[in-house]
Protein backbone atom coordinates (compact mmCIF):
# COMPACT_ATOMS: atom_id res chain seq x y z
CA UNK A 1 0.00 0.00 0.00
CA UNK A 2 2.77 2.45 0.95
CA UNK A 3 5.65 1.60 -1.37
CA UNK A 4 9.24 1.73 -0.06
CA UNK A 5 11.77 3.02 -2.58
CA UNK A 6 15.49 2.43 -2.10
CA UNK A 7 18.29 4.06 -4.11
CA UNK A 8 18.98 0.77 -5.87
CA UNK A 9 15.42 0.64 -7.23
CA UNK A 10 15.12 1.62 -10.88
CA UNK A 11 12.03 3.75 -10.24
CA UNK A 12 13.34 5.60 -7.16
CA UNK A 13 14.30 8.77 -9.03
CA UNK A 14 11.28 8.79 -11.33
CA UNK A 15 8.80 8.36 -8.46
CA UNK A 16 10.44 11.13 -6.43
CA UNK A 17 10.57 13.38 -9.46
CA UNK A 18 6.88 12.79 -10.18
CA UNK A 19 5.93 13.78 -6.64
CA UNK A 20 8.12 16.87 -6.89
CA UNK A 21 6.07 18.05 -9.86
CA UNK A 22 2.72 18.29 -8.11
CA UNK A 23 0.32 21.00 -9.20
CA UNK A 24 -2.61 22.98 -7.83
CA UNK A 25 -4.18 23.39 -11.27
CA UNK A 26 -7.79 22.35 -11.83
CA UNK A 27 -9.22 20.54 -14.84
CA UNK A 28 -10.67 22.32 -17.86
CA UNK A 29 -14.08 20.90 -16.96
CA UNK A 30 -13.95 22.31 -13.41
CA UNK A 31 -12.70 25.67 -14.71
CA UNK A 32 -15.57 25.82 -17.21
CA UNK A 33 -18.16 25.16 -14.50
CA UNK A 34 -16.60 27.77 -12.20
CA UNK A 35 -16.48 30.34 -15.02
CA UNK A 36 -20.17 29.79 -15.77
CA UNK A 37 -21.10 30.07 -12.08
CA UNK A 38 -19.21 33.35 -11.77
CA UNK A 39 -20.95 34.79 -14.84
CA UNK A 40 -24.37 33.78 -13.51
CA UNK A 41 -23.73 35.38 -10.10
CA UNK A 42 -22.43 38.59 -11.67
CA UNK A 43 -25.56 38.81 -13.82
CA UNK A 44 -28.17 37.51 -11.37
CA UNK A 45 -26.98 38.40 -7.87
CA UNK A 46 -28.85 36.83 -4.96
CA UNK A 47 -31.31 35.00 -7.22
CA UNK A 48 -28.44 33.30 -9.05
CA UNK A 49 -26.78 32.33 -5.76
CA UNK A 50 -30.04 30.70 -4.61
CA UNK A 51 -30.54 28.88 -7.92
CA UNK A 52 -26.96 27.61 -8.02
CA UNK A 53 -27.14 26.43 -4.40
CA UNK A 54 -30.32 24.50 -5.17
CA UNK A 55 -28.67 23.00 -8.28
CA UNK A 56 -25.33 21.99 -6.78
CA UNK A 57 -25.95 21.65 -3.03
CA UNK A 58 -29.61 20.59 -3.12
CA UNK A 59 -30.41 23.29 -0.56
CA UNK A 60 -33.17 25.88 -0.76
CA UNK A 61 -32.03 29.19 0.68
CA UNK A 62 -34.15 31.90 2.19
CA UNK A 63 -32.05 34.68 3.63
CA UNK A 64 -28.43 34.34 2.58
CA UNK A 65 -27.15 35.90 5.79
CA UNK A 66 -27.54 34.52 9.30
CA UNK A 67 -29.11 36.99 11.69
CA UNK A 68 -27.24 37.77 14.90
CA UNK A 69 -29.93 35.94 16.89
CA UNK A 70 -29.67 32.79 14.74
CA UNK A 71 -25.88 32.95 14.88
CA UNK A 72 -25.74 33.21 18.66
CA UNK A 73 -28.42 30.56 19.20
CA UNK A 74 -26.54 28.04 17.08
CA UNK A 75 -23.15 28.91 18.57
CA UNK A 76 -24.53 28.34 22.07
CA UNK A 77 -25.11 24.69 21.20
CA UNK A 78 -21.36 23.97 21.05
CA UNK A 79 -20.11 22.00 24.04
CA UNK A 80 -18.18 23.59 26.88
CA UNK A 81 -15.20 21.39 25.97
CA UNK A 82 -15.17 22.68 22.39
CA UNK A 83 -15.60 26.27 23.57
CA UNK A 84 -12.57 25.94 25.85
CA UNK A 85 -10.49 24.46 23.03
CA UNK A 86 -11.49 27.18 20.56
CA UNK A 87 -10.84 29.96 23.10
CA UNK A 88 -7.39 28.48 23.75
CA UNK A 89 -6.65 28.21 20.03
CA UNK A 90 -7.80 31.79 19.37
CA UNK A 91 -5.56 33.10 22.17
CA UNK A 92 -2.52 31.26 20.85
CA UNK A 93 -3.07 32.37 17.24
CA UNK A 94 -3.66 35.97 18.35
CA UNK A 95 -0.50 35.98 20.48
CA UNK A 96 1.56 34.62 17.58
CA UNK A 97 0.32 37.18 15.06
CA UNK A 98 0.51 40.19 17.34
CA UNK A 99 4.30 39.90 16.92
CA UNK A 100 3.92 40.15 13.15
CA UNK A 101 2.38 43.58 12.76
CA UNK A 102 4.14 45.58 10.06
CA UNK A 103 4.80 49.24 10.96
CA UNK A 104 4.76 52.19 8.60
CA UNK A 105 8.05 54.07 8.24
CA UNK A 106 9.50 57.30 6.80
CA UNK A 107 12.97 58.19 5.55
CA UNK A 108 13.70 61.89 5.99
CA UNK A 109 16.52 63.19 3.78
CA UNK A 110 15.86 66.90 4.23
CA UNK A 111 14.27 68.09 0.97
CA UNK A 112 13.21 64.51 0.11
CA UNK A 113 10.91 62.38 2.21
CA UNK A 114 9.95 58.85 1.30
CA UNK A 115 8.07 56.24 3.25
CA UNK A 116 5.79 53.26 3.31
CA UNK A 117 2.35 53.48 4.91
CA UNK A 118 0.70 50.23 6.01
CA UNK A 119 -3.10 50.14 6.14
CA UNK A 120 -5.43 47.20 6.81
CA UNK A 121 -7.76 45.99 4.10
CA UNK A 122 -11.26 47.33 4.63
CA UNK A 123 -13.21 44.10 4.10
CA UNK A 124 -12.06 40.48 3.81
CA UNK A 125 -13.99 37.34 2.93
CA UNK A 126 -13.12 33.99 4.46
CA UNK A 127 -14.36 30.78 2.90
CA UNK A 128 -14.93 27.91 5.33
CA UNK A 129 -15.96 24.45 4.10
CA UNK A 130 -19.19 23.27 5.68
CA UNK A 131 -21.97 20.75 5.35
CA UNK A 132 -20.64 17.31 6.31
CA UNK A 133 -17.18 18.79 7.00
CA UNK A 134 -16.67 20.78 10.19
CA UNK A 135 -13.70 23.15 10.21
CA UNK A 136 -13.94 25.62 13.11
CA UNK A 137 -10.13 25.61 13.17
CA UNK A 138 -10.10 27.20 9.71
CA UNK A 139 -12.17 30.10 11.04
CA UNK A 140 -9.63 30.74 13.79
CA UNK A 141 -6.65 30.37 11.46
CA UNK A 142 -7.99 32.84 8.89
CA UNK A 143 -10.05 35.38 10.82
CA UNK A 144 -7.72 35.97 13.77
CA UNK A 145 -4.73 37.15 11.65
CA UNK A 146 -7.12 39.42 9.74
CA UNK A 147 -8.44 40.88 12.98
CA UNK A 148 -4.92 41.43 14.31
CA UNK A 149 -4.07 43.23 11.06
CA UNK A 150 -6.93 45.64 11.74
CA UNK A 151 -9.39 44.54 9.04
CA UNK A 152 -12.62 46.37 9.82
CA UNK A 153 -15.11 43.85 8.43
CA UNK A 154 -14.66 40.08 8.10
CA UNK A 155 -17.32 38.31 6.05
CA UNK A 156 -17.57 34.51 6.29
CA UNK A 157 -19.27 32.22 3.81
CA UNK A 158 -19.90 28.61 4.69
CA UNK A 159 -22.45 26.06 3.45
CA UNK A 160 -24.40 24.53 6.33
CA UNK A 161 -22.69 26.25 9.29
CA UNK A 162 -22.24 24.22 12.45
CA UNK A 163 -22.47 25.40 16.08
CA UNK A 164 -18.72 24.93 16.37
CA UNK A 165 -17.93 26.95 13.26
CA UNK A 166 -20.24 29.76 14.35
CA UNK A 167 -18.75 29.84 17.83
CA UNK A 168 -15.28 30.06 16.29
CA UNK A 169 -16.51 32.95 14.15
CA UNK A 170 -17.68 34.85 17.23
CA UNK A 171 -14.42 34.24 19.05
CA UNK A 172 -12.30 35.22 16.04
CA UNK A 173 -14.06 38.51 15.34
CA UNK A 174 -16.06 37.63 12.21
CA UNK A 175 -18.55 40.39 11.36
CA UNK A 176 -21.14 38.65 9.16
CA UNK A 177 -21.95 35.06 8.14
CA UNK A 178 -23.51 33.94 4.87
CA UNK A 179 -24.78 30.37 4.43
CA UNK A 180 -23.51 29.83 0.90
CA UNK A 181 -20.67 27.75 -0.47
CA UNK A 182 -18.99 26.61 -3.64
CA UNK A 183 -17.94 28.74 -6.58
CA UNK A 184 -21.08 30.86 -6.14
CA UNK A 185 -19.83 32.00 -2.71
CA UNK A 186 -16.49 33.04 -4.21
CA UNK A 187 -18.26 34.96 -6.98
CA UNK A 188 -20.57 36.69 -4.49
CA UNK A 189 -17.61 37.78 -2.36
CA UNK A 190 -15.60 38.92 -5.35
CA UNK A 191 -18.28 40.98 -7.08
CA UNK A 192 -21.00 41.52 -4.50
CA UNK A 193 -24.75 40.86 -4.70
CA UNK A 194 -27.79 42.54 -3.18
CA UNK A 195 -27.01 40.80 0.12
CA UNK A 196 -23.32 39.92 0.01
CA UNK A 197 -20.85 42.83 0.14
CA UNK A 198 -17.90 42.92 -2.22
CA UNK A 199 -14.64 42.19 -0.40
CA UNK A 200 -11.05 43.22 -1.02
CA UNK A 201 -9.56 39.75 -0.55
CA UNK A 202 -10.75 36.14 -0.23
CA UNK A 203 -8.90 33.58 1.89
CA UNK A 204 -9.51 30.03 2.98
CA UNK A 205 -9.52 26.51 1.50
CA UNK A 206 -12.22 24.76 -0.50
CA UNK A 207 -12.91 22.08 -3.07
CA UNK A 208 -11.78 22.11 -6.71
CA UNK A 209 -14.61 24.42 -7.77
CA UNK A 210 -13.75 26.90 -5.02
CA UNK A 211 -10.08 26.77 -6.03
CA UNK A 212 -10.96 27.31 -9.70
CA UNK A 213 -13.25 30.22 -8.87
CA UNK A 214 -10.56 31.87 -6.74
CA UNK A 215 -8.11 31.60 -9.61
CA UNK A 216 -10.63 33.13 -12.02
CA UNK A 217 -11.56 36.12 -9.82
CA UNK A 218 -7.97 36.95 -8.90
CA UNK A 219 -7.11 40.39 -10.16
CA UNK A 220 -10.62 41.70 -9.52
CA UNK A 221 -10.09 40.73 -5.89
CA UNK A 222 -7.09 39.53 -3.90
CA UNK A 223 -6.72 35.89 -2.85
CA UNK A 224 -4.40 34.10 -0.47
CA UNK A 225 -3.45 31.18 -2.74
CA UNK A 226 -4.87 28.34 -4.80
CA UNK A 227 -5.20 25.48 -2.34
CA UNK A 228 -4.42 22.01 -3.62
CA UNK A 229 -4.54 18.67 -1.77
CA UNK A 230 -3.01 18.72 1.70
CA UNK A 231 0.55 17.37 2.01
CA UNK A 232 2.92 16.01 4.64
CA UNK A 233 6.54 15.00 4.26
CA UNK A 234 8.07 13.36 7.33
CA UNK A 235 11.84 13.18 7.63
CA UNK A 236 12.58 10.54 10.26
CA UNK A 237 15.28 8.29 11.65
CA UNK A 238 15.20 5.40 14.12
CA UNK A 239 15.27 7.74 17.12
CA UNK A 240 11.47 7.96 16.81
CA UNK A 241 8.94 5.16 17.27
CA UNK A 242 7.84 3.85 13.84
CA UNK A 243 4.24 3.73 15.07
CA UNK A 244 4.32 7.48 15.69
CA UNK A 245 5.51 8.18 12.16
CA UNK A 246 2.85 5.85 10.76
CA UNK A 247 0.16 7.66 12.74
CA UNK A 248 1.31 11.01 11.34
CA UNK A 249 1.22 9.75 7.76
CA UNK A 250 -2.27 8.36 8.30
CA UNK A 251 -3.43 11.63 9.84
CA UNK A 252 -2.63 13.22 6.51
CA UNK A 253 -3.97 10.39 4.37
CA UNK A 254 -7.39 10.41 6.03
CA UNK A 255 -8.07 13.98 4.83
CA UNK A 256 -8.78 13.08 1.22
CA UNK A 257 -8.07 10.46 -1.42
CA UNK A 258 -5.74 13.00 -3.09
CA UNK A 259 -3.83 13.91 0.09
CA UNK A 260 -0.05 13.45 -0.14
CA UNK A 261 1.69 11.47 2.68
CA UNK A 262 5.45 10.94 2.15
CA UNK A 263 8.23 9.63 4.38
CA UNK A 264 11.93 10.32 3.87
CA UNK A 265 13.53 7.64 6.04
CA UNK A 266 17.09 7.09 7.24
CA UNK A 267 17.67 3.40 6.58
CA UNK A 268 15.70 0.68 4.80
CA UNK A 269 14.96 -1.30 7.96
CA UNK A 270 13.34 1.71 9.63
CA UNK A 271 11.39 2.44 6.44
CA UNK A 272 9.98 -1.10 6.35
CA UNK A 273 8.97 -0.91 10.03
CA UNK A 274 7.02 2.27 9.37
CA UNK A 275 5.34 0.71 6.32
CA UNK A 276 4.27 -2.28 8.43
CA UNK A 277 2.83 0.07 11.07
CA UNK A 278 0.89 1.92 8.42
CA UNK A 279 -0.64 -1.38 7.26
CA UNK A 280 -1.61 -2.23 10.84
CA UNK A 281 -3.03 1.16 11.81
CA UNK A 282 -4.96 1.93 8.63
CA UNK A 283 -7.22 -1.05 9.31
CA UNK A 284 -8.41 0.72 12.47
CA UNK A 285 -9.47 3.97 10.78
CA UNK A 286 -13.12 4.90 10.22
CA UNK A 287 -11.93 6.65 7.02
CA UNK A 288 -9.89 3.62 5.98
CA UNK A 289 -10.93 3.61 2.31
CA UNK A 290 -9.97 7.27 1.88
CA UNK A 291 -6.61 6.79 3.61
CA UNK A 292 -5.75 3.65 1.65
CA UNK A 293 -6.34 5.37 -1.69
CA UNK A 294 -4.25 8.36 -0.63
CA UNK A 295 -1.40 6.10 0.47
CA UNK A 296 -1.55 3.99 -2.67
CA UNK A 297 -1.82 6.80 -5.20
CA UNK A 298 0.13 9.71 -3.67
CA UNK A 299 2.10 8.12 -0.83
CA UNK A 300 5.67 6.85 -0.83
CA UNK A 301 8.62 6.10 1.43
CA UNK A 302 12.05 7.08 0.16
CA UNK A 303 15.16 5.71 1.85
CA UNK A 304 18.15 8.04 2.25
CA UNK A 305 21.58 7.57 3.80
CA UNK A 306 22.16 10.97 5.40
CA UNK A 307 20.40 14.01 6.72
CA UNK A 308 21.84 16.03 3.85
CA UNK A 309 20.06 13.71 1.41
CA UNK A 310 16.92 13.98 3.56
CA UNK A 311 17.01 17.78 3.45
CA UNK A 312 17.59 17.76 -0.29
CA UNK A 313 14.57 15.54 -0.87
CA UNK A 314 12.34 17.69 1.35
CA UNK A 315 13.48 20.88 -0.38
CA UNK A 316 12.75 19.37 -3.77
CA UNK A 317 9.29 18.27 -2.65
CA UNK A 318 8.56 21.76 -1.18
CA UNK A 319 5.75 20.40 1.01
CA UNK A 320 2.96 22.17 2.82
CA UNK A 321 4.00 20.47 6.09
CA UNK A 322 7.38 18.93 6.94
CA UNK A 323 7.95 16.99 10.14
CA UNK A 324 11.58 16.57 11.19
CA UNK A 325 11.50 13.61 13.56
CA UNK A 326 15.24 13.03 13.88
CA UNK A 327 17.89 13.12 16.60
CA UNK A 328 18.83 16.74 15.94
CA UNK A 329 15.78 18.39 14.35
CA UNK A 330 17.16 21.93 14.62
CA UNK A 331 20.28 20.99 12.68
CA UNK A 332 18.10 19.46 9.97
CA UNK A 333 15.78 22.48 10.01
CA UNK A 334 18.74 24.70 9.11
CA UNK A 335 19.08 22.69 5.89
CA UNK A 336 15.36 22.58 5.04
CA UNK A 337 14.59 25.91 3.41
CA UNK A 338 11.51 25.05 1.33
CA UNK A 339 8.40 24.09 3.28
CA UNK A 340 5.23 25.83 4.39
CA UNK A 341 5.69 24.83 8.03
CA UNK A 342 8.34 22.84 9.89
CA UNK A 343 7.46 20.62 12.85
CA UNK A 344 10.57 19.91 14.89
CA UNK A 345 11.11 16.78 16.96
CA UNK A 346 9.25 13.57 17.71
CA UNK A 347 6.75 15.31 19.99
CA UNK A 348 5.55 17.83 17.40
CA UNK A 349 3.06 16.06 15.14
CA UNK A 350 1.52 18.11 12.34
CA UNK A 351 -1.81 17.96 14.19
CA UNK A 352 -0.65 20.62 16.66
CA UNK A 353 -0.21 23.04 13.78
CA UNK A 354 -3.67 22.27 12.43
CA UNK A 355 -5.36 23.27 15.65
CA UNK A 356 -3.52 24.95 18.45
CA UNK A 357 0.17 25.87 18.03
CA UNK A 358 -0.32 29.45 16.81
CA UNK A 359 0.85 29.87 13.18
CA UNK A 360 -1.97 29.62 10.65
CA UNK A 361 -2.60 26.25 9.07
CA UNK A 362 -3.35 27.94 5.73
CA UNK A 363 -0.15 27.00 3.92
CA UNK A 364 1.23 26.70 0.38
CA UNK A 365 0.50 23.42 -1.41
CA UNK A 366 1.40 21.77 -4.69
CA UNK A 367 5.06 22.75 -4.39
CA UNK A 368 4.25 26.46 -4.09
CA UNK A 369 6.31 26.62 -0.89
CA UNK A 370 9.14 27.29 -3.37
CA UNK A 371 7.90 30.88 -3.63
CA UNK A 372 5.23 31.50 -0.97
CA UNK A 373 4.58 31.03 2.72
CA UNK A 374 1.88 30.72 5.38
CA UNK A 375 -1.10 33.02 5.69
CA UNK A 376 -0.05 35.97 7.84
CA UNK A 377 -0.87 39.50 8.95
CA UNK A 378 0.86 40.68 5.76
CA UNK A 379 -1.94 39.09 3.74
CA UNK A 380 -4.45 41.50 5.27
CA UNK A 381 -2.68 44.82 4.80
CA UNK A 382 -1.72 46.96 1.84
CA UNK A 383 1.29 49.25 1.51
CA UNK A 384 1.29 52.70 0.00
CA UNK A 385 4.55 54.40 -0.97
CA UNK A 386 4.81 58.05 0.11
CA UNK A 387 7.10 60.42 -1.83
CA UNK A 388 7.61 64.13 -1.15
CA UNK A 389 10.11 66.49 -2.92
CA UNK A 390 10.60 70.20 -2.54
CA UNK A 391 11.88 72.56 -5.27
CA UNK A 392 15.52 72.16 -4.27
CA UNK A 393 15.35 68.37 -4.39
CA UNK A 394 13.63 68.27 -7.78
CA UNK A 395 16.19 70.71 -9.23
CA UNK A 396 19.06 68.62 -7.92
CA UNK A 397 17.77 65.46 -9.60
CA UNK A 398 16.46 66.90 -12.86
CA UNK A 399 19.49 65.89 -14.94
CA UNK A 400 19.35 62.31 -13.69
CA UNK A 401 15.63 62.02 -14.39
CA UNK A 402 15.82 63.51 -17.89
CA UNK A 403 18.78 61.33 -18.79
CA UNK A 404 16.63 58.28 -18.11
CA UNK A 405 13.48 59.61 -19.78
CA UNK A 406 15.56 60.26 -22.91
CA UNK A 407 16.82 56.67 -22.93
CA UNK A 408 13.25 55.36 -22.67
CA UNK A 409 11.87 57.81 -25.22
CA UNK A 410 9.33 59.27 -22.82
CA UNK A 411 9.72 62.98 -23.49
CA UNK A 412 6.60 64.05 -21.61
CA UNK A 413 7.97 62.43 -18.46
CA UNK A 414 11.06 64.60 -18.72
CA UNK A 415 9.03 67.71 -19.53
CA UNK A 416 6.89 67.17 -16.40
CA UNK A 417 10.12 67.75 -14.44
CA UNK A 418 11.80 70.49 -16.50
CA UNK A 419 8.63 72.55 -16.68
CA UNK A 420 9.05 73.00 -12.94
CA UNK A 421 12.83 73.49 -12.79
CA UNK A 422 14.02 75.05 -16.10
CA UNK A 423 11.47 77.78 -16.86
Amino acid sequence: MLQVYERKDADYASRLDALCHRSVSTSDEVDAVARKVIAEVRAGGDAAVRALTARFDKRELGALELSAAEWDAMAARASAEVRAALEHAARRVRTFYERERHPSYEINEGPIRTGSRVDPLARVGIYVPGGSALYPSTVIMTAVPAKVAGVREIVMTTPGPSPETLLAARLAGVSRVFVIGGAQAIAALAYGTESVPRVDKIVGPGNAYVAAAKRLVFGDVGIDSIAGPTELVVGADDSVDPSWVAADLLAQAEHDTVAVPILIARGADFARRVAAEVERQVALLPRRAIAEKSLRDQGAIFVVDSEAEMADAINRLAPEHAELAVRDPRALAALVTTAGALFLGAYTPESVGDYIAGPSHVLPTGGSARFSGPLSVADFVKRTSIIEYDAEALEAQTDHITALTAVEGLDAHGRAVTIRTRT
